[in-house]
């Protein structure tokens, strides 16, 4: 059963299926409400920025956070809502966050929709995802909360769709040794130009902007995203958005 897959993914003992990934992450916000929601200055989600009621933001730098900002934000009033694969380019030092969270008492929330299938995917005292359509478990319908904790959250997960959700995550594996594959190739094809966190294991590919690069994408039907984006990176810069790929 898909739940069953998920909990070895995450580590977790509990699993809430829900209508989107934004429905999973609004009703842990909704959950601690009172608290303030230390969010990355880009890499993220645009949800991450408009749903909690009091944020304040990380710093980082192309893409990566800054531990140091962390230490010096993190609190027993504060949660860490992070993206732990940035930009879905760069995987964050989740084990480094786990420690400086745990000394600060403060709470992580990791969307997990771009690093599930990996270890960083394990981390934290909540994981939410989406089953979106250019994720590695493109669905298109659905996410999830992953917790050790009891968390009185109703599902809102249509069940006609666990099916397909379970043959997803049995190609979960496949799909993203594809992307990873790709990703490396692209880096391989842009050796000498820019490309951010180059020697990251990402799916994305995040380099300079230049039109050669754009002439690349067109020609390799690859879609990009012109930067600086909030939820890509705050500078001049192309997304390659290999994720949105199909083997």
């Amino acid at each position: 059963m898909p739940l069953e897959v998920l909990k070895k993914l995450t580590s977790k003992k509990h699993i809430i299926l829900t209508k989107s990934g934004n429905q999973a992450l609004k009703e842990v916000i909704r959950s601690f409400k009172d608290k303030t929601f230390l969010i990355s200055q880009e890499g993220g989600w645009y949800t991450h920025k408009q749903f909690p009621k009091k944020l304040q933001e990380i710093k980082t730098t192309n893409c990566n956070i800054s531990l140091t900002d962390l230490k010096n934000k993190a609190n027993s009033n504060t949660i860490l809502l992070i993206n732990s694969l940035s930009a879905y380019s760069s995987p964050q030092p989740m084990e480094k966050i786990k420690n400086i969270c745990k000394e600060k008492n403060c709470l992580i929330l990791n969307d997990i929709s771009g690093s599930i299938g990996t270890e960083n995917a394990k981390i934290g005292d909540f994981l939410i995802g989406s089953f979106g359509k250019a994720k590695p478990v493109n669905l298109e319908y659905g996410g999830f909360i992953a917790s050790d904790k009891i968390l009185k959250i109703d599902s809102t997960f249509d069940k006609k769709y666990l099916k397909q959700l379970k043959n997803k995550l049995e190609k979960l594996s496949s799909r993203l040794k594809f992307l990873y594959s790709l990703s490396e190739t692209v880096k391989k094809d842009l050796k000498n130009f820019k490309i951010f966190n180059r020697k990251q294991k990402g799916l994305n590919v995040i380099t300079e902007f230049n039109q050669k690069i754009i002439d690349y994408c067109e020609k390799n039907k690859y879609e990009y995203f012109i930067c600086p984006n909030y939820i890509k990176i705050n500078k001049k810069a192309i997304s390659i958005e290999l994720k949105r790929c199909h083997s």
